[in-house]
């Protein structure tokens, strides 16, 4: 007989959950203006809000919280990290931050000015928004295979190369100061970029010479996709790999809180020193001193030891194994799903799934509440809130694909636990024939509205 899966762990504190009543919810979820971010924690039984600082640490890493260094200047925890990331990724020149769109800011800081252009493969909410408060346009040059969510293709988060050149040709190079390349592809369903793709941005990059950044937080998972989808990987190891993609980017942001399994935390890595020494002024405007920015010294050893961990097959075959596991306990039920699933979240096709819902009424966030008013299960929209305005027109930017996405905190919920998620959207999808009304925005922040909006009961 062949063995079953096993996680590659043993559980050793265990944090209890409330089960809360449908009376209940209903009370707090209308407390909460209908934004899921508005809950407190102690009112949802399964968050999937995000995997974002969410995961569970190892006896390791938190061996590293009792040993940081607390140092102002010169933390070892510093140059522990700094040796860590120069070893996996071969950038030489880093910058912590206390989470990745700190460090999107001190980069863009550097790097974009008002007028810009930045293509890429659908920029996330805060890399577009600090791209759109800066005055600058995103251009997302993602594969058409993408936004179909029905259809296979084992790395939906590819950039277009056509679209990408016919950006580069439409404006002036001045005006392009980089592209960003995120992986995995969090806003196209949590989708991989191949090595192939990796390979052939960077060279058409060279060629108009503008300069390539990861949004590197969930490379580890891209690494493992790689791996298991492309060939010519299968006998590599995902610290190989990782080594190889990032040899093709110029700079990468990090918001760590992902793939390196922390609480707190992010950085800035690159291999010139002219833009390491330009953006370190930033960080030491916004985040702190150069060898801590913003972070614990403890906070930068457990990091360093995330960043091994989290480029190890074991963990990675189990943690997306999970996800794969509740995707496919969805599609068994009928549930439209973003295929394949990505690797640390599903997505569900809202669009599919509410198709009595307006558009204009939010389809993905209607379907948000449903969940957890049916289970107590946070997700986020992924679409039209998301999305936000048009900085010009400052009307409703409606995306391709509207999605609900069920982020899976890393080590920490149980496939039981996956079980409880699929049965309570298997049961909102029994009745979505009667769900015919969404909501409507009755407060929204000029910029990344999602946050922060109040909604009402249309």
């Amino acid at each position: 007989m062949n063995l079953p899966f096993a996680e590659p762990f043993k559980i050793k504190v265990i944090e209890p959950i409330y089960r809360s009543s449908r009376e209940e919810r209903e009370s707090w979820i209308k407390e909460a203006r209908y934004n899921l971010f508005n809950l407190r924690s102690d009112r949802v039984f399964i968050d999937l809000l995000t995997d974002s600082g969410t995961g569970a640490m190892s006896q390791y890493q938190w061996s590293e919280i009792m040993l940081g260094d607390e140092s102002y200047a010169g933390s070892l925890s510093y140059f522990k990290l700094k040796d860590v990331i120069n070893n996996l990724l071969g950038m030489p020149y880093f910058l912590p931050s206390h989470q990745g769109r700190a460090a999107e800011n001190v980069l863009f800081s550097a790097m974009i000015k008002e007028g810009d252009i930045v293509p890429g493969n659908s920029h996330f909410d805060t890399t577009k928004g600090h791209i759109e408060f800066r005055r600058a346009k995103a251009v997302d040059c993602t594969i058409d295979e993408s936004f179909n969510t029905e259809i296979y293709h084992p790395f939906k988060g590819n950039v277009s190369l056509e679209k990408l050149e016919e950006t580069y040709k439409k404006y002036p190079t001045e005006k392009i100061p980089l592209c960003v390349l995120t992986i995995t592809c969090n806003t196209s369903g949590g989708q991989p970029v191949s090595m192939q793709n990796i390979k052939d941005v960077s060279a058409l990059c060279k060629k108009y010479g503008i300069p390539l950044i990861f949004d590197s937080a969930r490379f580890a998972e891209n690494a493992y996709f790689i791996k298991t989808r492309e060939s010519g990987y299968e006998n590599k190891t995902i610290k190989e790999i990782t080594k190889e993609m990032f040899s093709y980017a110029d700079g990468a942001t990090m918001s760590s809180k992902k793939d390196a399994i922390v609480n707190i935390g992010g950085f800035l890595a690159c291999r010139d020193k002219e833009l390491f020494q330009k953006a370190s002024t930033y960080c030491i405007m916004f985040e702190g001193f150069v060898t801590y920015g913003g972070l614990a010294g403890r906070d930068l050893g457990a990091l360093a030891q995330g960043l091994m961990e989290g480029t190890e097959f074991d963990y990675l075959e189990a943690r997306v194994g999970q996800v794969a596991y509740l995707g496919e306990k969805l599609k068994s039920y009928g549930v439209p799903i973003q295929q394949p699933t990505g690797g640390h979240a599903v997505f569900v096709d809202a669009k599919k799934f509410l198709p009595n819902v307006p558009k204009e009424e939010y389809q993905a966030q209607t379907l948000a509440i449903e969940l957890y008013l049916e289970g107590g299960v946070r997700g986020v929209e992924i679409g039209t809130i998301l999305a936000d305005r048009d900085p010009v027109s400052r009307e409703n930017r409606y995306p391709a694909l509207e999605l609900l996405r069920l982020a899976i905190p890393r080590r920490v919920y149980t496939n039981n636990h996956m079980d409880y998620i699929a049965a309570s959207l298997a049961n909102v999808y029994e009745r979505r024939d009667k769900i015919n009304k969404g909501l409507k925005i009755a407060y929204e922040a000029p910029i990344m509205r999602h946050f922060t909006v109040e909604l009402e009961r249309v």
